[in-house]
């Protein structure tokens, strides 16, 4: 009691406030025990041998139990708060802590904070770029996938813009600073993740709200009860006996177990299946979605370009992956790792190319046998005086697909299309159709263009799409959507972090960043969407569970109260024995263990025991209607 004393000084205050909590009831449970306890044991010490019959009456084990239990309850909830510090801290570290600036004609590194709007900065291939900018000199490729989550990276030239943390693959850049610090687009991204956590409203536990009415309940019961024994002639000891009685057989051990144990029980399941819940909140939350957010790259999708089709103007194919190989294993690109990968497998030998020379935007060119070899896009083929015309339409179709066609030539002859694509996981449709079945509305947010996005949303079955999002943009449409339905986020990349921050409930894939991870209330730690219909299910299940338990706690009370407040008296003169009372109390948290423990035998995987609720109806500018139905 002296360790726990934290109960007795809370539930005092909010018992003063008029708002009695758990805590108050926990106190008034144990802290009744053990006076009642002390009473009977001075007694016992006065009265000697003849009063060893009332050893019965003795409750110091219902007042370290109660302690006992309800701490291993708190023990369940405790969760890392500085999970968000911790996100924050993450983030920063992606910025580089030097930049090369150019000053005077001369290349000085000085450290980040000396960087300020309209220096020149140099960077070199494999750096971070320091601060937001727009390129001046030199041309490259640029990976921004820390911020948009998108794989492929970005060619720059001079007038692009580039951002502070995304990584310089290549060619070497000169760039005139336009944001730096907290003006940087990560580090507006650092304060949306800060806004949305201090913003996200702490989810009101169940049994605190029950309590707010059961503990005066209760109160009342026993002075009432004391005050109709006093005037039914009784001495004051019986009406103290029997008051006190009522606040022992209320002892709050049943619904002090009633959420924890279905807690303990849930996270476990989760756990062995893969599904990290941070805190009993978001496993309460999570069941209670109704709009699932879903970010496409390395959620929906694989977040690894591959080779989807293959089509030659003149039926070669081998001279078509030969010459294609030859030109992209020398580059860098992840649409070139694609094709070469895809060549190699199907053992083609490469053709020798010479004079191999990257065109930011277009593709590449080299010479095979003294005859120019080409590969991108259309717009390529048609500054180097290509005919495209025969493919040109099966190049459209496969971009209406969501796929990149790359077109290769040689000797001013069309060889045939290549197409590349992010392809959506096989598990993500049924995963997407799950949620469907639940009543739970889904989005698709991506920072791709809409053609790509609405043909990804079309192949997974996603209801709604928002695409072109910059990398707050998530963020907002989430703010926007929380005032329709309660709303849960799925995302991988850092640019997720604020957008898991802001959701009701923010779920990140195992395989995605640390950032992301930190910024969530939910790890799938097997990378696989499936889990979180899964993790849903789970979540509806422990909460029906609780609420189980939580009437298994009061049907016990409803019992107990008015047999301890002496109803049985005027009847046949029953008092309520001691240990009957007992026995009720340890059949009451049996019962309350055991219905905790039959979620142990649910298939959190299987959707056949599924509820459909009523779906939320978006507006219309959220995308609805994009050709994804």
């Amino acid at each position: 009691m002296v360790i726990n004393r934290r109960f007795f000084i809370n539930g005092a205050k909010s018992l003063i406030h008029r708002a009695p909590s758990m805590d108050t009831l926990v106190s008034l449970g144990s802290g009744a025990s053990w006076l009642y306890s002390v009473a009977v044991s001075v007694r016992i010490f006065v009265d000697g041998e003849h009063s060893a019959h009332l050893l019965h009456d003795l409750y110091f084990e219902s007042a370290a139990m109660i302690l006992t239990l309800i701490t291993l309850g708190k023990l369940l909830e405790a969760v890392s708060k500085g999970r968000t510090a911790s996100a924050v801290r993450a983030l920063m570290d992606l910025a580089p802590k030097t930049a090369r600036v150019i000053r005077d004609g001369e290349e000085t590194v000085v450290p980040i904070e000396e960087l300020v709007i309209g220096d020149l900065f140099s960077v070199r291939p494999g750096e971070s770029i320091p601060a937001d900018g727009v390129v001046v000199s030199g041309e490259s490729s640029v990976d921004e996938s820390a911020l948009t989550g998108e794989s492929l990276p970005i060619d720059k030239a001079e007038g692009s813009p580039v951002s502070a943390a995304t990584v310089n693959a290549n060619g070497h850049l000169v760039c005139r600073a336009t944001g730096v610090g907290g003006e940087t687009a990560l580090g507006r991204i650092i304060a949306l993740v800060e806004n949305a956590s201090a913003s996200k409203a702490p989810i009101a536990r169940l049994a605190d709200r029950v309590s707010r009415v059961f503990v005066p309940t209760v109160m009342a019961i026993a002075a009432v009860t004391f005050g109709i024994w006093l005037a039914a002639g009784e001495s004051f000891g019986f009406a103290l006996a029997r008051a006190v009685s009522v606040l022992v057989i209320s002892c709050p051990c049943a619904m002090g177990l009633a959420t924890p144990v279905a807690v303990m029980a849930g996270t476990g399941i989760g756990a062995k299946k893969g599904i990290l819940f941070k805190t009993a909140a978001a496993l309460e939350a999570a069941g209670h979605s109704e709009i699932a957010l879903i970010d496409k790259t390395g959620t929906l999708t694989s977040g690894n370009p591959s080779v989807t089709d293959v089509v030659t103007a003149d039926g070669d194919e081998d001279e078509l992956l030969s010459v294609a190989l030859g030109l992209e294993v020398n580059s860098e690109h992840p649409l070139a790792r694609a094709v070469t990968a895809y060549a190699a497998e199907r053992g083609v030998e490469p053709m020798r190319v010479d004079g191999f020379a990257a065109m930011p935007g277009n593709g590449v060119r080299g010479t095979v046998g003294g005859e120019t070899a080409l590969g991108g896009n259309l717009a390529l083929m048609r500054g180097e005086g290509v005919d495209s015309s025969a493919l040109e339409k099966t190049a459209e179709k496969l971009a209406s697909e969501g796929k990149t066609p790359l077109c290769f030539a040689l000797g001013g002859r069309l060889l045939g299309i290549i197409a590349v694509a992010d392809t959506v996981r096989p598990e993500s449709v049924r995963a997407v159709a799950e949620l469907k079945n639940m009543g739970i509305t889904t989005v698709m947010l991506t920072g791709d263009n809409r053609r790509t996005a609405v043909a990804v949303a079309k192949t997974a079955g996603v209801e709604h799409v928002e695409a072109d999002l910059l990398p707050g943009g998530k963020e907002e449409i989430i703010r926007r959507l929380s005032e329709y339905g309660r709303t849960v986020m799925v995302g991988d990349g850092i640019n997720d972090a604020p957008a898991l921050a802001r959701a009701d409930v923010g779920i990140a894939i195992g395989a995605g960043t640390d950032v992301a991870i930190e910024a969530a209330d939910v790890v799938l730690m097997h990378s696989e969407l499936t889990d979180l219909p899964s993790a849903i299910r789970l979540s509806r299940r422990v909460v029906l569970n609780i609420k189980e338990n939580l009437f298994w706690a009061f049907f016990y009370n409803c019992l107990g109260i008015p047999i301890a407040a002496g109803a049985l008296i005027p009847i046949n003169g029953l008092t309520l024995n001691p240990m009957i009372g007992a026995a009720a109390m340890s059949l009451s948290s049996i019962c309350v263990v055991m219905n905790a423990l039959r979620l142990n035998l649910f298939d959190l995987h299987s959707s056949k025991q599924d509820f459909r609720r009523k779906s939320v109806v978006l507006p219309g500018n959220i995308g609805k209607n994009n050709g994804c139905e």
